[in-house]
């Protein structure tokens, strides 16, 4: 296809894969609701920064009130409680045989489907490291795997033309029939994330704790099996390995998955997750209601219970309000969930 490709949210992920493309020459627009930025973008172009690559690239920019017309192809790439929002204000230009790409944290594609419909949403996988610095700046600081797939599993025309794309950005990215495999992986790693953030420190040394080995190897077991309960085959990438957290699966099978996740992060350039920035740098709120608690309500409706990522969710939620500091002694409140309570039967 020789259509612009519309970037709805240009921060860490939107505006990295945005930059790459536009310097390969694709015709890229990067819509953002922070004006500063948008100005700093067609003023000066967008700057990656970081030891992957560092460059400077002219990119075309626009506030979501100065998008005009239609796009075949939307790539999403706002914060995952946005992705309601950020639909509805793109449908209108999305082109009626159009497709919107999830490029997000989380189980997207289902609230991208309720509004724009389930044959116009695509979905895909990113676990590369970036950070946005501020109007017209984003940290790059590590490759990662990146998949993309029909929600349907089909194989489409549309579908290899998004992976060429994104092949732009990752040479390694890969197709896949089984793209919710991957979404449902990447909760139970995200769920780790969580927990690493109820700290400041870095990533690789939370995971590397072995007191706190149990909270990192119960949030994934109860993604994981909720999971298998739903009838979905997670996939692995990166250090995190799945299998490793299925009902049944070894002790020293999530060690060792926990064990290289931890060496993982060690590196890269970006030390501290997106999660724990939000907390600590930028004063905002989290992802956590559109990435885990939204994991409850699934797991009851296959019989199942997820006391020690419910009991995450509400640590985060008391970081965000104030009413605790990122502490070793906040992770420990979730060690303690993890003590007594009984991981999920299969």
């Amino acid at each position: 296809m020789s259509t612009p490709i519309l970037i709805w949210g240009a921060g860490a992920i939107g505006g990295t894969i945005g930059a790459y493309l536009a310097r390969a020459g694709e015709d890229v627009l990067l819509v953002d609701i922070v004006d500063e930025h948008v100005r700093t973008m067609n003023a000066d172009g967008l700057s990656i920064e970081g030891p992957v690559e560092t460059f400077r690239q002219k990119v075309k920019a626009a506030s979501p009130a100065g998008v005009k017309g239609v796009y075949d192809r939307v790539i999403l790439a706002v914060k995952a409680h946005h992705t309601e929002a950020a639909s509805k204000a793109l449908a209108p230009h999305l082109a009626a045989d159009g497709y919107v790409l999830s490029a997000q944290n989380g189980l997207n594609e289902i609230a991208i489907a309720k509004i724009v419909g389930e044959k116009r949403t695509m979905g895909s996988f990113v676990n590369f490291g970036a950070d946005w610095h501020g109007p017209g700046k984003i940290l790059y600081g590590n490759r990662g795997f990146v998949a993309v797939g029909e929600i349907d599993g089909k194989t489409t025309p549309r579908l290899k033309d998004m992976h060429r794309v994104l092949r732009i950005f990752e040479p390694n990215a890969v197709m896949t029939d089984n793209i919710w495999g991957y979404l449902w992986g990447k909760l139970g790693y995200g769920a780790q994330l969580f927990a690493t953030a109820l700290t400041n420190a870095p990533m690789s040394e939370n995971l590397a704790s072995e007191r706190h080995f149990p909270v990192f190897d119960r949030v994934a077991r109860e993604i994981m099996a909720v999971a298998a309960k739903r009838g979905v085959k997670p996939l692995g990438f990166n250090g995190f390995e799945p299998s490793a957290f299925m009902p049944g699966a070894s002790e020293a099978a999530a060690r060792k998955s926990v064990a290289d996740l931890a060496e993982y992060n060690r590196h890269t350039a970006k030390t501290h997750s997106g999660i724990w920035r939000d907390l600590a740098v930028r004063k905002r709120k989290t992802e956590v209601d559109a990435q885990i608690a939204v994991v409850a309500p699934l797991a009851r409706e296959v019989g199942l219970a997820t006391p020690v990522l419910d009991r995450l969710v509400e640590l985060i939620h008391d970081i965000e309000d104030g009413r605790r500091q990122q502490s070793w002694e906040t992770l420990d409140r979730l060690l303690e969930t993890c003590s007594s309570t009984s991981p999920a039967a299969a």
